[in-house]
């Protein structure tokens, strides 16, 4: 387990990771974005 978060701590401080983080902070602050996420997780949740 400690690798697995050794490599994501890695991923994170990487230039990709970097992006890849900026991304998903500019689609959390989209409304029509986050309302997606939103109607996602409530089908996602619905199926259990």
């Amino acid at each position: 387990m400690v690798g697995i978060l050794n490599r994501i701590k890695q991923f994170a401080r990487s230039p990709q990771g970097r992006r890849a983080t900026e991304q998903a902070r500019r689609a959390a602050a989209d409304p029509r974005k986050r309302a997606q996420a939103q109607r996602l997780l409530g089908k996602l949740r619905g199926r259990r």
